[in-house]
């Protein structure tokens, strides 16, 4: 029984590992476009807002990553793997941390150029 809930995880991991990268591809395509669209002039989205566009979508693909390391650790082996998956989710949630805190930066300059006050 233990042997089926561990491959069941694995591929449960697998599959949320997929989700955050293909969350991130989508965010570096759709971002790509709107920024193409912003040098032919037919949109007008400044820097800041075009960061923030992407990074929304690192953000939650990051969310799925770590997602997937705490599923890892859930059926993790040996010491050494529990550990390696530790020091991943540990950069992961840093990075998470820091790029979540330059998007409220971010969201509060554009705000304050616009004259709106920043969504929270």
């Amino acid at each position: 029984m233990e042997e089926y809930l561990v491959t069941a995880v694995g591929y449960l991991r697998l599959v949320v590992e997929a989700i955050g990268a293909a969350v991130i591809g989508y965010g570096v395509v759709a971002t790509t476009f709107r920024y193409m669209l912003t040098l032919i002039g037919v949109r007008e989205d400044t820097y800041n807002q075009i960061r923030l566009y992407l990074g929304q979508y690192l953000v939650l693909g990051l969310e799925f990553q770590l997602g997937a390391d705490i599923l890892s650790t859930a059926v993790a082996p040996t010491l050494d793997d529990v550990i390696l998956l530790g020091a991943i989710a540990t950069i992961r949630t840093v990075l998470n941390y820091f790029l979540t805190q330059e998007l409220e930066r971010e969201r509060r300059e554009e705000a304050s150029r616009s004259g709106r006050p920043a969504p929270s």
